[in-house]
């Protein structure tokens, strides 16, 4: 199959995109109330198999001063907004192990795909994504947020201007205890908690590596070549494991080495790592905020403070916008006002399913690796603008 690249895709825009969000758990109800910040944009339809947690999503429409949605409510719902004429992007906030199918079926109805993180569970699935938006030409967004907090903007700029010298090392991680906290389920024991306890690998590797792929500027200018990943056995607590932690290394083409690191099980203090190691510099967001320019070593609010003076980027001064107007989650709001923006402008998206692909193939990947004792697995080259170069 032959289908022309989706690299820097453009498509025709959009004044206002008319938005039907998939899912109204505690993502999908997040997303909602967040976009009543949103110009040019908004909530058209909403889908669900709980008809309260519909009823629920029109109610906050109202309050906010937005105009209801149409529902559609059941376990194919979502097919039925995929064929409304009126909807331009289908926006994905359900469980990952739908989200693939449910993005291609969007593509292959002519409409563009924000999906929430990873965008796909295997290898498979991730090609699958690439093939229907290279064939589509549709947009495939993968709503992966940190890749919108300060630091993480702050750092590319830092690279852009060459601060870093050359980059040898970097580190992200996604450590959350879920046990104790309950923003991502709806029970002590979420779904995300679950299936990271019996995958096996890194299941959940997009907030780690997200933010180091756009850094290293993965199928633009470098690519992971192989990844060898190692998971902990974990105490055993009725039957299950408890206590996994994965840690996976990976080498790039251009020899730059990245750990990183999931654990939603033990109780260690929440961690992303954000380490980036340069020949002239050095910047790590966690546990304590860390910069040393060559010359001096910055921490704490010091080190946020020298990071602010590189608060550059469109997306940077979107989330000063969203702080300003104190929406829940500035850096949610500055990812999805940003994808906005695109879509109004027919602009390329700052995340394309190449990333979303690279990124969301670690999960199968770390798991074939740590079951196989750490053998050593090549990763794909999902993006034609990488193979030829």
């Amino acid at each position: 199959m032959n289908y022309k690249s989706a690299f820097l895709l453009r498509c025709p825009a959009i004044p206002k995109v008319r938005i039907a969000l998939v899912g109204l758990g505690n993502r999908g109800t997040k997303t909602l109330v967040r976009y009543a910040f949103i110009d040019n944009a908004e909530i058209s339809c909403i889908v669900d198999v709980d008809s309260q947690r519909l009823a629920r999503a029109n109610k906050l429409l109202r309050d906010s001063g937005r105009k209801e949605a149409l529902t559609l409510c059941g376990p194919d719902a979502w097919k039925e907004a995929c064929q409304l004429p009126d909807i331009d992007l289908i926006y994905i906030c359900t469980e990952w192990r739908t989200h693939t199918q449910m993005a291609v079926h969007a593509m292959r109805c002519g409409k563009h795909v924000a999906v929430e993180v990873p965008a796909a569970t295997t290898v498979e699935e991730c090609w699958l994504l690439v093939h229907t938006a290279e064939q589509t030409q549709r947009h495939c967004f993968m709503t992966e947020n940190c890749c919108y907090d300060y630091f993480a903007l702050e750092t590319l700029e830092m690279h852009r201007r060459g601060l870093f010298g050359e980059i040898t090392h970097c580190e992200g991680a996604y450590i959350h205890d879920l046990s104790t906290d309950n923003e991502c389920g709806e029970s002590n024991t979420s779904w995300i908690e679950r299936g990271c306890l019996t995958h096996g690998g890194n299941p959940y590797p997009t907030h780690g590596i997200g933010p180091i792929g756009q850094l290293l500027g993965f199928h633009r200018t470098d690519r992971m070549l192989r990844l060898v990943s190692m998971t902990s056995a974990g105490a055993k607590e009725a039957g299950l494991p408890l206590g996994r932690v994965n840690t996976t290394l990976i080498q790039t083409e251009r020899g730059v080495s990245i750990m990183l690191q999931l654990d939603v099980t033990t109780h260690r203090p929440y961690n992303r790592l954000q380490t980036v190691c340069g020949t002239k510099a050095f910047v790590q967001k966690y546990p304590l905020p860390t910069v040393n320019d060559g010359e001096e070593c910055f921490t704490g609010d010091a080190a946020e403070r020298y990071m602010s003076q590189f608060d550059a980027a469109d997306a940077a001064q979107l989330l000063r916008k969203g702080e300003a107007m104190k929406v829940p989650n500035a850096m949610n709001y500055a990812m999805d006002a940003r994808l906005i923006y695109c879509l109004n402008n027919g602009l390329p998206l700052d995340i394309d399913v190449y990333d979303a692909a690279e990124w969301s193939c670690l999960t199968e990947l770390t798991r074939i690796s740590a079951q196989n004792g750490c053998k050593p697995v090549e990763i794909p080259v999902f993006c034609p603008n990488m193979s030829q170069k």
